[in-house]
């Protein structure tokens, strides 16, 4: 499978208020794609945006209420039996908003890496050994000082990387992080961003990456998507849309942030994004 992202006029609608109450377009009529090559597309808006139902979509969590989405060969929510399923999370990770949410509290963070390995690629315990240890090297961290710890033995940054070693395990195309640096300080925020552009140059993982702030979305990305009410209101390269903003709403989110045209080197004070 490749990495390539295809959504066709996607929309998601949802009752609130019980079955006779008003209907809420929260995807409304997406179009988007992302080549056949390693690339970090951001969706970028503010809460309510749609932008983490949107990922919801592309992981297959949700289906859409109208319209396709294709991930390399496969058509998500249209995959029937579990075979086919485990084939696409083989090759669709996700990465969630709070790391604390990853493992359970009451079992070492390493039984969730080994199953993941084991449940998804059918490895021995041996080969899942081996398949955690270099995902886990990957993100810096060493089997040996993680093996038999539960969450609350390590950081939120710490949890954070674990969460990425976790969709690693499987070597997956395509990684959608929906809110991935959200819950860590400012230093760590910047310390995970890179390691996501890593990952897309040495290993050719594509990202999704969610986010509400542009000054990280500009840092990492080859394309964004602005979405406000649902819809995306502009696309395109980084460069182009973070520095030319075209569409109103995405001047006013420009405008709203600290030196969006600039690209910062590894030293950036990450204090100020």
């Amino acid at each position: 499978m490749s990495g390539s992202l295809e959504i066709a006029a996607v929309t998601k609608t949802f009752r609130s208020g019980g079955p006779w109450g008003e209907t809420v377009r929260a995807v409304d009529d997406v179009s988007l794609n992302v080549a056949d090559k390693p690339t970090v597309l951001s969706l970028v808006g503010e809460s309510g945006s749609g932008k983490t139902t949107l990922a919801r979509l592309i992981l297959g969590l949700l289906q859409p209420t109208l319209g396709t989405i294709r991930v390399g060969d496969y058509e998500v929510g249209r995959m029937r039996g579990r075979a086919a399923r485990q084939a696409f999370m083989r090759d669709v990770q996700p990465i969630f908003q709070n790391p604390y949410d990853t493992f359970n509290p009451v079992r070492p963070v390493t039984d969730a890496l080994f199953e993941t390995a084991q449940n998804l690629t059918g490895a021995s315990r041996r080969q899942a050994e081996a398949l955690v240890a270099e995902a886990l090297k990957t993100v810096g961290l060493e089997l040996s000082e993680v093996e038999g710890k539960y969450q609350n033995a390590f950081s939120g940054g710490q949890l954070q990387r674990l969460s990425v070693a976790r969709a690693l395990i499987p070597k997956p195309k395509l990684i959608v992080a929906d809110e991935p640096v959200s819950a860590l300080d400012a230093s760590l925020r910047m310390t995970v961003v890179n390691l996501f552009a890593e990952l897309r140059d040495t290993l050719g993982i594509s990202f999704v990456y969610v986010t509400h702030d542009l000054s990280t979305a500009y840092y990492i990305s080859d394309q964004v998507a602005i979405m406000h009410r649902g819809k995306v209101v502009e696309a395109g390269a980084a460069d182009r849309v973070l520095t030319h903003p075209e569409h109103d709403y995405t001047r006013r989110l420009v405008a709203a942030i600290p030196q969006v045209g600039v690209k910062w080197d590894d030293d950036f004070d990450a204090g100020v994004a």
